[in-house]
């Protein structure tokens, strides 16, 4: 097979940042496009030096232009703000090149959800040509699709760590509450006071609690896929003093009496053919130095016999697996490679 060429349209945030750096070790799909507004006319390796020497580095960037892309990629990835990927991605899709979308534009199969908690929607007919971008769930209608949608962090932690438990009944769906955490890369690039080291290091606080997250639709919407019914969440997150990570602490309501043995066993046998999702033993918690740079969603379930709680712990890198891994992984299946290709790092650790 040729080598894949790939386009990235937003290469200067840290999710561009993530896909360069995997792009840059990948057997079967290469770098060969790149766009930045701000920094048209440098080479890749100028903007990220530790780049320098590994294949694509010398990509020169460009201004993002939709004509030329589709006629230079197989396979293009949006790592632009919401409402800005509608617009190119609809246009590279009408060309008949291959997308991969990780802003939240084609999330929400209903467009009136999505505009309520986002912006105007010009693409709507677009919505239902997309596949949510979860290898794990929809691994078939990825590897037919033209346009992925690729999931977001805090509901890929919260998605991986709840759906075993919502598929087999036994919890609760109007009794979930998602307390997560994010490294600070999770806000983006941007030079805002709130994210500067000093407003972060040594503290730990919570936004946009009580239902105000964007992400929290995005949530109920798989989880009610694997209910079969409505499911309702109360989502609440914190910002860590660290670079990278996803910490997910769920907590839900059991429907029935279940022993810490058998909820074990039903996670372990649920995701037994998923290599990414790894179910800790028994009295393991994860940690998010564990899933550190890779694709690795490790989960831990507790049963509460006192309160009647099953308490699930999720635990992702909010980069590779929560973004820009997960968006290499699409773009595997959607070319008929292995799921895994060029993805199968060990933890960045310490």
């Amino acid at each position: 097979m040729a080598m894949l060429r790939a386009g990235l349209v937003g290469v200067t945030g840290y999710t561009g940042m993530e896909l360069s750096r995997i792009l840059a070790s990948h057997p079967s799909i290469r770098l060969t496009a790149a766009t930045s507004r701000q920094d048209a006319g440098k080479r890749l390796d100028a903007v990220y030096p530790f780049l320098q020497g590994l294949p694509g580095a010398d990509v020169t960037l460009t201004e993002p232009e939709a004509a030329m892309l589709a006629r230079e990629c197989d396979v293009v990835f949006l790592a632009v703000p919401h409402g800005v990927a509608m617009e190119i991605g609809a246009e590279l899709y009408d060309a008949g090149v291959k997308v991969v979308d990780l802003s939240a534009d084609f999330r929400l199969r209903d467009a009136d959800v999505y505009e309520a908690w986002y912006k105007p929607h010009t693409r709507r007919e677009y919505i239902a040509r997309a596949v949510y971008g979860l290898p794990e769930l929809y691994a078939d209608d990825i590897a037919r699709a033209r346009l992925i949608a690729n999931p977001g962090c805090y509901p890929t932690a919260s998605i991986l760590g709840l759906y075993a438990a919502l598929k087999n009944g036994i919890v609760r769906t109007d009794d979930i509450i998602i307390d997560a955490k994010s490294g600070t890369t999770g806000a983006g690039r941007k030079a805002v006071v709130s994210s500067l080291y000093c407003e972060v290091a040594d503290s730990f606080r919570p936004y946009n609690i009580g239902g105000k997250h964007r992400h929290t639709p995005e949530i109920e919407q798989e989880l009610s896929v694997a209910a079969g019914e409505s499911v309702t969440v109360s989502f609440n997150p914190h910002l860590l003093p660290i670079s990278r990570g996803i910490l997910a602490t769920i907590y839900t309501k059991l429907t029935g009496s279940l022993s810490q043995a058998d909820v074990q066993a039903l996670y372990e046998d649920f995701w037994k053919d998923a290599p990414w999702v790894r179910v800790l033993p028994a009295g393991k918690l994860p940690e998010t130095r564990n899933v550190r740079g890779t694709m690795f969603c490790d989960i831990a379930v507790t049963v509460d016999q006192r309160t009647g709680r099953l308490i699930i712990t999720s635990a992702i890198d909010n980069l590779c697996r929560g973004a820009s891994g997960q968006a290499v992984a699409n773009a595997n299946l959607m070319f008929g490679l292995p799921v895994e290709t060029g993805l199968n790092f060990a933890p960045l650790v310490p």
